[in-house]
């Protein structure tokens, strides 16, 4: 249909919502991003964009960016808690993209640049009370100001106000997981590669971050009291360090160096139902939240947001566009939420005798096929939303 003065708001200033709007903005549409926060900043620390992700903001020509301020990943590394190798995986096999470590706040800033340079609006400390489907789409500001369009995106997170309305309202369930974050100076010297401490009902990832100058954190802990789901509730160190105080003196070490440190409770939510209609949209969390087992929470939301917009691009009507959006998305959503919700036992195994066991076979594949390992997820990275978006459009 083309996308020439299609008027698009998009609600939420992430990862998602700006990849989105930079993209419809490039095939034409005009585009406005509400945020409610006073700057475009996120919460958090470090993420990792795979090549599935990267491939995305090539395409979106941020690729330059992204490599000037990521981390260039090489391995992951699987360890015991006390700190012997299980497995070490070498992540330049992973895909043409690249594996990369990146600040969450880098590429929001690499982001919004590239969404104004295509011409999009962001409007900050614009808090949306609700949104209206139907034939012309509207936004309602907690201010009282409105705002109509001819596609309303919700890219608003897990507490989005557009996903109820396509689906209603349901509740999150507790997995009994909660994470911790924070950063730390790499006094170590730790270089470009993922750790993974696997302990009784706990682990810890680490991985640099801007240069090598500091560790990004993320240690999970099983328990059976539940933990706000808030990436912004704080926690007193010393909780963090005792929670781990029987793992290897690798961990012990990064632990006493922090000084300030994230919690939040892990929840699983359902894959949403319903993606789209009445002129409404959803993508990113919005749409399929998802657990940080897989580290696909970002590539996911990149990913969504290049096809939804070459999907509205190369339909005949908006409605078309739509549906051939979530009928690109859902499966491979639903596939790579239930592979994150399924891997965290693999790290927790508490029983020693098949902690052993389980270990010993890693390291014997490792040893005997890595590269077999690492091809059991090449489903993940190297799937390409670009190609697939084009070859839906060809298709028809």
């Amino acid at each position: 249909m083309g996308l020439n003065a299609t008027r698009i708001a998009v609600i939420g200033a992430g990862i998602g919502g700006l990849a989105v709007a930079q993209a419809l903005a490039r095939r034409g549409a005009d585009v406005t991003v509400f945020e409610q926060a006073a700057a475009i900043a996120e919460v958090g620390a470090g993420l990792q964009i795979s090549p599935n992700g990267a491939a995305v903001l090539d395409a979106l020509g941020l690729g330059a960016g992204l490599r000037a301020r990521a981390q260039a990943a090489q391995a992951v590394q699987l360890c015991d808690y006390r700190g012997g190798e299980v497995l070490r995986l070498d992540l330049r096999e992973a895909g043409q993209g690249g594996y990369h470590f990146l600040h969450r706040a880098d590429l929001i800033d690499l982001l919004a640049d590239g969404a104004r340079a295509a011409g999009v609006r962001i409007r900050l400390l614009q808090r949306v009370a609700g949104v209206t489907g139907g034939a012309r789409p509207r936004v309602d500001l907690a201010n009282g100001a409105t705002f109509e369009a001819d596609i309303v995106i919700g890219a608003d997170g897990l507490h989005s106000v557009v996903r109820p309305v396509l689906n209603g309202l349901v509740s999150p369930v507790f997995t009994g997981q909660v994470a911790w974050r924070a950063l730390v100076p790499n006094t170590m010297g730790r270089g470009p590669e993922v750790r993974v401490h696997m302990g009784p009902m706990r682990h810890v990832v680490s991985y640099p971050l801007r240069g090598g100058r500091i560790l990004n954190l993320v240690a999970v802990q099983e328990r059976a009291a539940w933990t706000a789901e808030s990436w912004s509730q704080t926690d007193d160190p010393n909780a963090l360090r005792a929670a781990f105080a029987d793992f290897g003196s690798e961990v012990r070490a990064m632990l006493a160096a922090v000084e300030a440190v994230n919690l939040w409770g892990l929840f699983r939510h359902p894959v949403a139902r319903v993606w789209h209609g009445g002129g409404l949209a959803i993508l990113g969390d919005a749409a399929h939240p998802t657990l940080p087992f897989m580290a696909q929470g970002a590539c996911l939301a990149l990913e969504d947001a290049w096809v939804l917009a070459a999907s509205l691009d190369g339909a005949g009507d908006m409605a078309g566009g739509l549906a051939r959006y979530q009928a690109l998305r859902e499966s491979r959503a639903r596939r790579v939420v239930a592979a994150a919700t399924g891997n965290a036992w693999k790290y927790h195994l508490s029983f020693p005798p098949l902690r052993w066991a389980a270990h010993t076979a890693l390291r014997a594949g490792g040893r005997l096929a890595p590269a077999r390992m690492m091809r059991q997820f090449d489903w993940i990275y190297r799937y390409d939303a670009i190609d697939a978006a084009a070859r839906a459009g060809k298709a028809g």
